[in-house]
C-alpha cells in the first residue's frame, strides 16, 4: 500500500490544475481500493456548500451540479464530525440524502472521510460499493484517512491556484484570497506582485564529458568574475539603506566566489573532464545537501545562499539571456527563495514588500527586511508563486498574511491602516523628549530592543531612554567567523555611546534554537530544548571571556553598560558566570581601563527560572523577563512555524500569571525587573504589565510612540483594576477583546490595530492557512 500510497501522490502533484488533481485521485484511488466508486466533494468557502468535483462511478454530468448544504447528508455529517464514517447500509441511515442525478441508488456500502488542511475542512473523500453486505475494512479505511491525509495540502495549494484564476469552485468570481505565513517585518505594503524566478535551473543540467578543458576553465572564471561583479554592484546600490555590518551579508557571496571556495571544487571537477555547467551544478548540490542536512535553521538559510549563487553563475555559462524585469513603481517581490542580492535588484525607493514562500523570521532577508523597515511575510507554504505575478498585494507584516487582488473594501481597509499609521507616527513626534509618567506620577521608563545600528537610530528618534535589550548574536549572525575582540568593541562601542548617559543592557551570545552561526554549526534533534544560551557560552568560556572583555572595555569613560545572561535554568550558572565576569573586570582594570563593575541581571524566559525568582534575586543585581521565550516554552509553541503559530498568545492567562509571579517575587526580594518582548510594544500589554509593578518595559522602536501616549494617559489605579478583571478570565482571546474594549473607552481605539488586535479585519477567502 506504501508504495501505492507515494504513487497517487506523485502523480497529483504533478497535476496541472485542481480539477486534474481530483480526477486522478478518484481514479487512482477506486482502483487501489478496487471499489466501484471514489468521489470528491469540496466545500466551497463562498456559498459554504460541499459540491461534487470529481468522480469515478457515479454520473460524471452530476460534477458540478450536486451539491449538499454544510450539514446535510452524509457528507456534511463526516464533514462536521471531522472524522470517517464507515456503513453496511448508507440508505438506512437517517442523514442519507438521495440524489438521482448521480445514480448512486444502485451503491450501499459507504466509506467517507474528511480531507483536512491546517484544522480547515476543505471536502470528503468518498468510497462506495454496490454490495449490502460489505462493510469497507479496518485496513481499507486507514488507507483512505492516510490518502485524505497526505492530499490535503496538495488539494489546498491546486484550490488556492484555481482561486487565483479569479473564480471560486462555483464559477462565481473570488476576491481577497488570503494566504497564512510568518511575519518576518512588521508593517502593511501595497503594491504590484513582481515573481522573480530563480535565473537558471541547476537540476535541468545534465553531466557531459568534454577535452576541452581549458576554454571550460575560461567560461567558468568569466561566469565567476561577472556574478562578482552583479553581487558589488547591488551592495553599492543597498549602502546607502545599510550599515556597513549590514553589507556585511553580501560579504557572504563574495567570499564564497574566493578561489579557495565554491570556485576552486568547480575547478578541480573541470580539470578531472567535466563541462562547467555540470561541474558546477555537482559541487552547489554537494554544498545544498552537506548544510540542510545539518538540520539547522540559519544554515538552511546558507543553502538558498549558495543555490541563489549557483543560479546565478549558470545563467552566466548560458548566456544568461534573461528577460529584463520590470519594476513597478510600488514593488512587492515575490519568490520561492528570496535571497539578499534579489532586494538590491530593485531600483531605490520602489520596493514596499517582500513575500517568500521558504524561509523564517531569522534569514538573511527577514534581518535586512527589518533594516530597510520593509513589511515582509516568509514561510507561505501553500502560496501558489507564479500566479502572483502584477498582481495586486497586500503584504500584513503584523500577522503574517497577505491578500492577492484584493476588493475595494479589503484595499482601502489597509490603506486606512498605512494612513493611519504615518498620521499617527507624525502626531506622536511631539512626545518625543517627554517621560513616560502616568496622571497619578508613576514613572515607567520605556527602553528598545535593538540588534543593528539602524535600530539606535530610529529608536533615538522615537523618544527611548535606553536599550533594555541589545542582541549581541546579530553582529555574529552576518559574520563568517567569530568577531574578534575588536571588532566586537566597535559594534558594542556604538550602541554604549548612542544612548550615554541611559542604560544599555548587553544579552550575552544567546545561540541555538532559531539562531545559529555558519561557522559555529549545532545540530539536534530538537533545538529549543537544546545547547543555546548561556549553556553553550559557558561551554566555551573561550568565546564568553572575550565578549565579556570587549563589552567591558567598550565602556570605558561612558559606564552605562550591563550584561545580561540568557536561558538562565539554575543558580549554578549565575555563579560561574559571574566568577568569569568578575575575572575579566579585574584583568581589564589591571591593563589601566577606568571601567566601573557593571550591573549582571539574568534573563527570566524558562518555566523553572519563573519559580527561582527569589533565589536568582540574590545573586544579580536585575531581572529581565524575555516574553517571548517563555511564551514558547509555557505554551509548548514554536511561533515560527506556521502549522501552531495561532497557538501562540501573550495574552494567554497561564502567561499573564506567571509575568505576576515573577514581579512579586522580584520585588519582595528588592530586585528590579523589566520585561522585553512582543507583550511590552502592545498598549494594552504594557498597561497590564505597569498595573504588574514592571519598572521597565523594552520594544522595538516602532511600538515605543503608542505605548508612551497610552501611559501618559492613565492612572495607576484604572491600570491595576483593568489587571485583576482579566486575571479572572480563562480565555486568551476575551482577555485580549477585554482589554481593547477598556482602551477604547478610554478614548484610545486609534492605538489598536486593527485585524490583529481588534479583531475587526473583514473576511477573507482563506486560500491556504
Amino acid at each position: 500500500m506504501l508504495t501505492t500510497l507515494r504513487s497517487i501522490v506523485q502523480e497529483v502533484n504533478g497535476a496541472r490544475d485542481l480539477n486534474e488533481a481530483l480526477e486522478i485521485i478518484v481514479s487512482r484511488v477506486q482502483r487501489a481500493m478496487n471499489t466501484e466508486v471514489c468521489s470528491v466533494y469540496l466545500l466551497d468557502p463562498d456559498s459554504n456548500r460541499y459540491i461534487l468535483m470529481a468522480t469515478e462511478g457515479l454520473y460524471k454530468k452530476a460534477v458540478g451540479n450536486v451539491s449538499l448544504a454544510h450539514s446535510e447528508g452524509l457528507i456534511g455529517l463526516v464533514g462536521s464530525r471531522e472524522e470517517p464514517i464507515n456503513l453496511e447500509d448508507a440508505t438506512a441511515h437517517p442523514r442519507y440524502r438521495y440524489f438521482p442525478e448521480t445514480g448512486e441508488e444502485r451503491f450501499r456500502s459507504f466509506l467517507g472521510v474528511p480531507i483536512i488542511h491546517h484544522r480547515r475542512v476543505l471536502g470528503v473523500l468518498v468510497v462506495q460499493q454496490r454490495e449490502s453486505s460489505r462493510c469497507f475494512d479496518e485496513g481499507e479505511e486507514a488507507f483512505l484517512v492516510t490518502i485524505s491525509a497526505q492530499l490535503a495540502g496538495v488539494i489546498a495549494h491546486s484550490e488556492a491556484t484555481g482561486a487565483m484564476s479569479g473564480l471560486s469552485l462555483t464559477g462565481q468570481a473570488s476576491h481577497d484570497i488570503g494566504f497564512k505565513g510568518v511575519a518576518g517585518s512588521p508593517g502593511v505594503a501595497i503594491g504590484t506582485g513582481v515573481v522573480v524566478y530563480p535565473p537558471a535551473d541547476l537540476e535541468a543540467v545534465p553531466d557531459k564529458e568534454v577535452d576541452d578543458t581549458e576554454a571550460e576553465k575560461n567560461l567558468f572564471m568569466a561566469a565567476v568574475m561577472a556574478v562578482r561583479e552583479d553581487i558589488e554592484l547591488v551592495a553599492e546600490r543597498l549602502a546607502p539603506q545599510l550599515r556597513p555590518e549590514e553589507l556585511a551579508l553580501f560579504e557572504v557571496y563574495l567570499r564564497m566566489l574566493d578561489d579557495n571556495a565554491l570556485p576552486g571544487e568547480v575547478m578541480t571537477r573541470i580539470i578531472a573532464g567535466q563541462w562547467a555547467q555540470g561541474a558546477l551544478k555537482q559541487v552547489v548540490q554537494q554544498y545544498v545537501r552537506h548544510f540542510e542536512k545539518m538540520g539547522d535553521l540559519y544554515l538552511s538559510e546558507r543553502a538558498v545562499d549558495i543555490r541563489d549563487l549557483g543560479r546565478r553563475l549558470l545563467a552566466h555559462l548560458q548566456e544568461g539571456n534573461q528577460e529584463e524585469l520590470v519594476y513597478p513603481q510600488e514593488t512587492v517581490l515575490v519568490s520561492d527563495e528570496l535571497t539578499p542580492a534579489m532586494l538590491g535588484e530593485v531600483p531605490r525607493g520602489q520596493l514596499v514588500g517582500l513575500v517568500s514562500v521558504r524561509g523564517s523570521s531569522n534569514s538573511h532577508v527577514a534581518i535586512l527586511a527589518r533594516a530597510m523597515g520593509v513589511p515582509t511575510v516568509m514561510g507561505m507554504i501553500d502560496m501558489p508563486v507564479n500566479q502572483l505575478n502584477g498582481r495586486e498585494l497586500v503584504v500584513d507584516g503584523f500577522e503574517g498574511q497577505i491578500y492577492a487582488s484584493p476588493s475595494a473594501d479589503l484595499r482601502l481597509f489597509y490603506q486606512e491602516i498605512c494612513d493611519e499609521e504615518d498620521a499617527l507616527f507624525r502626531g506622536l513626534e511631539e512626545l518625543r523628549d517627554k517621560p513616560c509618567i502616568t496622571t497619578d506620577g508613576r514613572r515607567v521608563p520605556l527602553l528598545v530592543n535593538t540588534g543593528l545600528m539602524t535600530d539606535v537610530v530610529r529608536s533615538l528618534s522615537h523618544g527611548a531612554e535606553g536599550i533594555g535589550l541589545y542582541r549581541t548574536e546579530v553582529p555574529f549572525m552576518i559574520n563568517e567567523r567569530f568577531p574578534s575582540e575588536q571588532e566586537q568593541r566597535a559594534y558594542y562601542r556604538e550602541q554604549l555611546e548612542a544612548f550615554a548617559p541611559n542604560d544599555v543592557t548587553m544579552r550575552t551570545l544567546d545561540i541555538g534554537g532559531d539562531k545559529a552561526l555558519s561557522y559555529f554549526p549545532i545540530s539536534e534533534e530538537n533545538p529549543f530544548l537544546g545547547w543555546r544560551g548561556i549553556r553553550v557560552t559557558l561551554d566555551h568560556p573561550e568565546i564568553f571571556l572575550v565578549q565579556v572583555r570587549a563589552m567591558l572595555k567598550a565602556s570605558d569613560g561612558l559606564n552605562n553598560l550591563r550584561i545580561m545572561l540568557p536561558m538562565i535554568s539554575n543558580v549554578s550558572e549565575v555563579e560561574e558566570s559571574l566568577h568569569l565576569i568578575y575575572r575579566v573586570y579585574h584583568e581589564v582594570r589591571e591593563e589601566g581601563y577606568d571601567i566601573q563593575m557593571p550591573k549582571v541581571g539574568v534573563m527570566i524566559e524558562i518555566p523553572a527560572a519563573v519559580y527561582q525568582v527569589r533565589d536568582l534575586s540574590h545573586r544579580v543585581d536585575f531581572l529581565s523577563v524575555g516574553s517571548n521565550d517563555l511564551t514558547q516554552y509555557l505554551l509548548a509553541v514554536d511561533r515560527n512555524n506556521p502549522r501552531v503559530a495561532s497557538l501562540y498568545h501573550s495574552f494567554h492567562p497561564a502567561v499573564l500569571h506567571a509575568l505576576v509571579k515573577i514581579a512579586n517575587d522580584a520585588h519582595d526580594a528588592g530586585t528590579p525587573v523589566s520585561i522585553c518582548g512582543e507583550l511590552a510594544g502592545d498598549p494594552g500589554g504594557a498597561v497590564l504589565l505597569m498595573a504588574m509593578g514592571y519598572d521597565a518595559l523594552s520594544m522595538n522602536a516602532a511600538s515605543l510612540p503608542k505605548v508612551k501616549s497610552v501611559i501618559r494617559s492613565i492612572d495607576s489605579e484604572w491600570a491595576v483594576k483593568l489587571l485583576h478583571d482579566v486575571l479572572d478570565l480563562d480565555s486568551p482571546h476575551v482577555i485580549k477583546s477585554c482589554v481593547d474594549l477598556a482602551l477604547r473607552r478610554a478614548g484610545f481605539g486609534r492605538y489598536l490595530r486593527p485585524g490583529r488586535l481588534s479583531g475587526e479585519a473583514p473576511a477573507a477567502a482563506p486560500a491556504s492557512s
